[in-house]
């Protein structure tokens, strides 16, 4: 690694004839990988250069704005000299040689320069510096290390429907409404909750349905028919009992015919001994007969089964479906200032929603008091994440439950954030969300995996990010889903690589309007050209 000239009879002839030593790079623009620059310098000597008796030392240098970077040396001499240095002939050589560098900040804008000492006997020569490559490119860089981490949804929902059900009792084999049955405290219960409805100005009746049944027991046909029998009387009887406090809300009548299914629920229900052997048969056959003839084979059990879960079977139900009509976003953030303990879990987690990041936490933490939400708790701690408060958060997530997706993601987003990528890496990994792919994938380009980092994620800046930096171009551009400055940057970066001045232009443009990028575009090399 030198330079030179022809002809040389001194080592001061050496220094003369420099600009005769062809220096070459690989890459051409040096390149940021890791926090790392790695790249190969070669250096060609020409013949009657190199004079036999020198040795050169040469030492590699980053010069950037706000200092430089110096390697280890390399040394050479010639082939008279008895040393263990490579030797480079009189008759000229090509000698290739790698260079690392530490990335500091600053270096965005720097070059590599070759700086030559010959020493001969007593006497030390300067040769005339060569520049190798400029640099740096830290496109990487643009991978945001804050980390995604998103906040647990609430199921809070506008309309809620909250059915009220009464029934009433039929003897076996018949379809007749006893008037005990009208009188009964279901019946009762249910008119009550019908008129509490109707009063509520949050509650709407949106229709009512009479469901009717018969136990399974006996003839499919003939309960069939004695479901149908019974759907007529039962909506005979509605209308009695509705007469005075009628319903206004359309009815629908049904016929069930054999209710396996609710035989099923209240099986499910019940003490019985043998109920997992009942439950098993009704899984192991769809037929009915075939049904009911294995469980009247259980004879023991069958007594039971007649006594205690047939003959509640032999009903038809009325059931008003209620509509509620939830807070509205407005009045939800009027309850939080005038009236917060009237909102129940899930409308706290929606009306922290609402609010800006510093007005979350106390939100989150009533729901943690009142209800000890799980979603609240972790909810807290993506704000104080959110906010950057990492040590805040750390603690706020060890209160929340360690094999949780959203927990392991957002653990290995401080990870991220304090530089331990292989702790980090671990949490994504064993998180698999779609936040944690992301996130993977941006340590994956910390860490120069470039090609594995766009295998992680499809959508997004990341994605587009990834797929620039392995030159998939294509594929960068079309992941590209927002028109944030940071897009456009990176849409600036592309349209350079690819040689479109005017789309380099436009985008850059829209991009400045953040300061940071502004200032970065300045210093950075993929827009060297087209300054």
């Amino acid at each position: 690694m030198g330079l030179a000239a022809v002809a040389c009879s001194s080592p001061e002839k050496m220094a003369e004839q420099a600009e005769n030593v062809i220096v070459k790079c690989n890459p051409e623009v040096l390149e940021v990988v890791a926090g790392n620059i790695d790249a190969a310098v070669t250096v060609t000597y020409p013949e009657d250069y190199f004079h036999p008796k020198a040795i050169l030392t040469v030492t590699p240098v980053i010069v950037f704005e706000g200092g430089e970077q110096a390697m280890e040396p390399y040394v050479f001499q010639g082939e008279k000299v008895q040393d263990n240095y490579e030797t480079v002939p009189s008759a000229g050589a090509t000698v290739t040689k790698k260079v690392h560098f530490t990335y500091e900040p600053g270096m965005e804008k720097c070059y590599l320069e070759l700086r030559g000492v010959v020493s001969y006997k007593d006497k030390k020569i300067d040769l005339p510096v060569k520049k190798a490559a400029d640099g740096a490119n830290t496109t990487y860089m643009l991978a945001c290390k804050k980390g995604r981490v998103d906040y647990k949804a609430d199921n809070y929902q506008a309309v809620i429907a909250m059915p009220e059900e009464g029934q009433i009792i039929y003897a076996k084999n018949s379809s007749t409404v006893k008037n005990s049955e009208l009188k009964g405290q279901s019946v009762k219960d249910f008119l009550a909750a019908v008129e509490a409805a109707k009063a509520n100005e949050r509650k709407t009746i949106k229709s009512t349905d009479i469901v009717a049944y018969a136990s399974p027991e006996g003839p499919e046909k003939f309960n069939n028919e004695l479901s149908d029998s019974r759907s007529n009387s039962a909506q005979k009887a509605f209308n009695k009992v509705t007469k005075k406090a009628p319903i206004d809300a359309p009815v629908n009548v049904k016929s069930v015919g054999e209710d396996w299914e609710g035989f099923q629920a209240l099986v499910a229900n019940s003490n019985l001994e043998d109920k997992d052997l009942i439950l098993r048969v009704l899984s192991m056959y769809s037929d009915p007969a075939v049904r009911e003839q294995e469980i009247r084979n259980m004879s023991a059990v069958y007594t039971t089964l007649a006594k205690d879960v047939l003959p509640g079977l032999r009903r038809a139900r009325f059931i008003a479906n209620v509509e509620f009509t939830n807070y509205s976003s407005e009045e939800l953030l009027k309850l939080v200032d005038e009236n917060i303990d009237v909102l129940d879990e899930e409308a706290l987690l929606r009306a922290a929603t609402l609010v800006k990041c510093e007005n979350k936490a106390a939100i989150y933490k009533k729901a943690i008091e009142k209800y000890s939400s799980a979603r609240a708790q972790y909810n807290l701690a993506v704000v104080y994440a959110k906010g950057g408060k990492d040590a805040e958060a750390k603690a706020e997530a060890a209160k929340c439950d360690a094999n949780d997706a959203d927990v392991k993601n957002l653990l290995g987003v401080l990870a991220l954030r304090a530089g331990k990528l292989d702790e980090a890496a671990k949490y994504f990994a064993a998180s698999a969300t779609e936040a944690a792919k992301e996130n993977a994938a941006v340590v994956d380009i910390y860490q120069g995996n470039y090609k594995a980092a766009a295998a992680k994620v499809s959508k997004g800046f990341v994605a587009a990010l990834a797929n620039t930096l392995t030159g998939n171009y294509a594929a960068a551009k079309a992941a590209i889903t927002c028109d944030c400055p940071h897009s456009a940057y990176l849409k600036a970066v592309i349209a350079a690589r690819e040689g479109d001045a005017a789309a380099v232009k436009a985008n850059l443009e829209a991009a400045k309007k953040d300061e940071k990028l502004a200032k970065r575009a300045a210093s950075d090399i993929e827009f060297a050209q087209y300054k």
